[in-house]
């Protein structure tokens, strides 16, 4: 090769290396958030713990059993109810009162699934004593208590530009956040979906048990009667997966906000 073109083609080469080097910068600060399972430094000096390593079932066990049923496996970093027909439901090793519960989830198509909170061993069933927020396929599931409310209690306000109820969720397949404060009254609790806030209450207040006394549940003597409890995770309505569930306690004497 001619030393005019080893000349032209270094200079060529090296006019390409900076803009690579800046697809690359680009490239690292177009997803700057951590990998599944693990807390920020950020995170850990506000008190955030994680509930679910991506490894283990360490801190979960099947409601009422020391074990997991099988239907539940830990799969590719998720916590995943793979069979519904033998699954049940999975509970916390400890008791939450009042707090901020973030919980990445995947819903599989037309399925159905819930987080509980104050969960207490007094009834039957988890959703015997706690109060579900809904999971769910919001365009092929049966059940039209939609994602993200409070069954029976609570839903966001319609959408103006729907006229339906709002619907923050993203299509099956794809991977929602799901944010649940339950707050010491008189402050408000929120439940908010992919960041969007669908409604906020007070637990216990007149409104809540005006609500509860209007649902099924106002059969049931334990519902919404503990102030602690469990973190539940429904798993016998269709498969789902769950990651980054993390946990911020709030003290009981925290001023309302």
């Amino acid at each position: 090769m001619p030393r005019s073109m080893n000349r032209w083609t270094t200079a060529f080469v090296l006019g390409l290396l900076p803009a690579a080097l800046l697809a690359v910068r680009l490239a690292g600060a177009a997803d700057p958030s951590p990998a599944p399972n693990q807390l920020t430094d950020d995170e850990k000096k506000a008190g955030w713990k994680l509930l679910f390593d991506g490894k283990s079932f360490d801190g979960w066990h099947s409601f009422k059993r020391d074990d997991v049923l099988p239907g539940w496996q830990i799969k590719d970093g998720t916590l995943a109810c793979v069979d519904p027909h033998n699954a049940g439901d999975i509970v916390t090793a400890d008791k939450f009162d009042w707090f901020e519960l973030s919980v990445d989830y995947n819903i599989s198509e037309a399925g159905n699934s819930g987080i509980m909170f104050h969960v207490t061993n007094d009834g039957p069933a988890i959703w015997a004593t706690g109060p579900e927020v809904q999971l769910e396929d919001n365009v092929k599931a049966a059940d039209p208590i939609r994602c993200g409310w409070l069954y029976q209690l609570y839903q966001p306000p319609d959408d103006p530009q729907t006229g339906k109820p709002l619907d923050a969720t993203k299509p099956v397949g794809e991977w929602n956040t799901m944010r649940i404060l339950i707050s010491p009254p008189p402050a408000k609790s929120e439940v908010d979906v992919n960041g969007v806030k669908y409604y906020d209450f007070v637990w216990n207040s007149d409104d809540f048990k005006a609500r509860v006394a209007k649902s099924k549940f106002k059969k049931m003597a334990g519902f919404a009667k503990s102030d602690s409890g469990f973190i539940g995770l429904q798993g016998d309505h269709g498969a789902v997966a769950f990651r980054n569930i993390k946990l911020r306690p709030i003290p009981n004497d925290a001023p309302p906000k």
